[in-house]
Order: structure tokens, then C-alpha cells, then sequence
């Protein structure tokens, strides 16, 4: 009977005094010792409270049962389906809900409603998929800023793929330590791709130089990629021979910035022989074996001697993977490369022009690290 008084009061009631009343009815909905009678009673006026013209008034309701656990699942996807800030809300922060559920909302495309789900905390990893898949721009990138969801890495490579042209989507991307090896890449790329596009439309460099100079900053990138912890280099490789990115180039700058694990497992790839076979091949300090292998993957003849050279320091010196914040090209090894060049009478080879660029970029690099320090 109070019950029954109270729903018939809170119709005519004005909109403040009825939100209030609303918080104070889905708090004795929730309790425990509320009869039966009056719980079926509160439930069958639900659908009449949820069509309160007011958005306050609804708001007011969500608010009161979007965090409780005990709230019947129809009763939760009522409230989730309201239009609005409510239905977002309840979308964001019910656990009752399940994944099921809530894969068919981001499903339906609406998104403001995906972005509602990828804020939610602790995000299972299906549901992420699915947005990943069919998020649009705004909800992915909630996604990808959500630190709790469990994201696969899978998953943000189609977020990379559909939304990596977007700015704040690629910066948040690349802020996560859990990025695959070849989605950075892909962000990398595209954010090169852009920037070259720019230049070159400005006319600030001829469209060759600047395209030259966004592929060295992919290249430089997949190095630094390759040197951090608990890189995937082998999915790397594959996706940049993929993608017809694994050359000659990316290959040697592996090797002059010490990176022997990414250079081995470009070798590998491009021989289709076993990584630990092009170890021991690469190991013979002779040479014949590296050359025979060297003809095998038909890397240019003329940069024999650099890749040979480099990987005489790198044994000699016992070089391991370096650490990400000292990855980049090793101005020690590109100078003996050099100097391997220039005793052979090679100074018209056209790759000691290449190698004279990258050993000016290798000394900024290493001014950088000293300002830095």
C-alpha cells in the first residue's frame, strides 16, 4: 500500500522532488527485506518511471541502480536502452551486464554508447575486440585509453588499421607498453606517411628527398621497435615482408645500431631458413658461409663489404641487443664500415654516400642521449 501511494504521489510531484523520490525508491528496491509484493509492485511501474519526461528524473534513477549488483537483469537493460546520458551511464558501470549483452550495443553501432562500454573498468578482452572491429574513431579511442581493459594485441592492430589517420588516437596508441611490435610500426608509418605528404606538398623538399627521409625514420623506427623489452621481432619481420618493407636498408641499419637479434631474423625470414641455423652461419668468423648465404637472399653485391663489416665488429665486440633508450645507429660501427670502404678504393660506391648520412645521424643521436643525461 505505500508503495502503491508513493508511485501514485511521485507522478504528480514537481521534477527536483521527483528525483530525489526516485533515488529513495530504487534504495528500498535494493534492499533486502523488501516484500515480494512491493518489489513486484516497484518492477511492473518501472516501465511508467522510466518514461518520466524528465532527463533529471531518470538520471536520478540510473544513477541510484547503475553500480548494484543485485539489480535484475531485465530491469538492466531497460535502463541501459534509455536514450541519453542515462543509458550511457548505465552502459559504463553496470555489472550486470554481461559480454554478450554488451557486444551486441557496440555492435548496433551507436557511439556514444560504444564509448560508454570502452570507458568501463576492467573491459573484457571480446567486448574489446568487437569495438575494435566496429567502434567508431571516438569510442576507440576510449578504448585505447582505458588502462584496465584488457586489450588484445590483435585488437589494436584493427584499431591501427581503421583509426590510425586520426592524431590523438595514434598518440595514445603509441603510449601503451603493451602495443605489438608491428602495430608501432604501423603507427609509426602512417604517421610518416603523413608528414611526408605534408612536406612534400608544401614544397619544403622535392617529393623523392622527402619520401627517402620518411622511410629512413621507418626504418630507424622498427629498430628502436625491435630493441624493446619483450619486442615480438619475429611478427615484426613478418609484417614488414608482408607489406614489401623488409629491405636491404632496414637490414643493414639493423646491424650498424647493434641490433643482431632484428638482423638475424630478417635473414631468416628473407632465407626461409631457421633463426638459430642463420645464427651459427652468421657465427663463422671465416666469412664463407655468410657469403654463401649473403648470395642465397639476394642482397645487393655492392653492400657485401658493410654487411660483412658490421658483422665482424658486432662479434668481435660481443654486441648484445641494446636497450631502448640507447637503440639507433652505433657511429663506431658505421666508422669502421667506413674505413673498410675507403682502404677497398670503394669511395664511388654509391652506399658509402648513405653511409656517410647515417653517420652524421648517428652523431646527433649520440649528442641527444648526452643533453638528455
Amino acid at each position: 500500500m505505500i508503495v502503491r501511494q508513493f508511485l501514485l504521489w511521485v507522478r504528480t510531484a514537481p521534477e527536483a522532488t521527483r528525483g530525489k523520490a526516485m533515488s529513495a525508491l530504487a534504495g528500498a528496491y535494493l534492499r533486502s527485506d523488501l516484500g515480494a509484493a512491493d518489489r513486484a509492485e516497484i518492477e511492473a511501474a518501472l516501465p511508467g518511471l522510466l518514461a518520466d519526461p524528465s532527463p533529471t528524473v531518470r538520471l536520478a534513477l540510473v544513477e541510484a541502480l547503475c553500480r548494484h549488483p543485485l539489480v535484475p537483469a531485465d530491469v538492466a537493460l531497460r535502463l541501459a536502452r534509455l536514450e541519453g546520458e542515462p543509458g550511457q551511464l548505465m552502459l559504463a558501470c553496470s555489472p550486470v551486464l554481461n559480454e554478450r549483452e554488451l557486444i551486441e550495443f557496440c555492435e548496433a553501432g551507436d557511439a556514444t554508447r560504444q564509448a560508454a562500454i570502452a570507458s568501463r573498468a576492467r573491459l573484457p578482452a571480446p567486448v574489446a575486440a568487437a569495438l575494435s572491429e566496429t567502434g567508431h574513431a571516438a569510442a576507440c579511442l576510449a578504448l585505447v585509453r582505458n588502462a584496465s581493459a584488457d586489450i588484445p594485441g590483435f585488437a589494436l592492430g584493427r584499431i591501427v588499421s581503421r583509426h590510425g589517420h586520426h592524431g590523438a588516437i595514434r598518440e595514445a596508441l603509441l603510449a601503451r607498453p603493451d602495443l605489438p611490435a608491428a602495430a608501432h610500426y604501423a603507427v609509426i608509418r602512417a604517421v610518416a606517411g603523413t608528414l611526408s605528404a605534408f612536406v612534400a606538398q608544401r614544397q619544403w623538399l622535392a617529393p623523392d628527398v622527402a619520401a627517402r627521409v620518411a622511410r629512413e625514420a621507418c626504418d630507424s623506427a622498427v629498430v628502436e621497435t625491435a630493441a624493446r623489452q619483450g619486442a615480438d621481432v619475429r611478427a615484426l619481420v613478418e609484417t614488414l615482408q608482408s607489406q614489401s618493407q623488409l629491405t636491404p636498408a632496414l637490414a643493414l641499419r639493423a646491424l650498424l645500431s647493434g641490433q643482431v637479434r632484428l638482423f638475424l631474423e630478417s635473414v631468416s625470414v628473407l632465407s626461409g631458413l631457421p633463426t638459430d641455423r642463420i645464427a651459427a652461419l652468421a657465427a663463422d668468423r671465416s666469412g664463407e658461409a655468410f657469403r654463401v648465404l649473403y648470395s642465397r637472399i639476394g642482397l645487393p653485391s655492392g653492400a657485401y663489404l658493410a654487411f660483412r663489416t658490421a658483422l665482424e665488429v658486432v662479434q668481435r665486440e660481443d654486441y648484445l641487443d641494446e636497450a631502448e633508450d640507447e637503440a639507433g645507429l652505433k657511429r663506431r660501427i658505421v666508422d669502421t664500415v667506413l674505413e673498410r670502404y675507403a682502404a677497398e678504393g670503394a669511395r664511388g660506391n654509391q652506399l658509402v654516400g648513405v653511409l656517410e648520412r647515417w653517420k652524421q645521424e648517428a652523431a646527433r643521436e649520440a649528442q641527444t642521449r648526452r643533453e638528455a643525461a
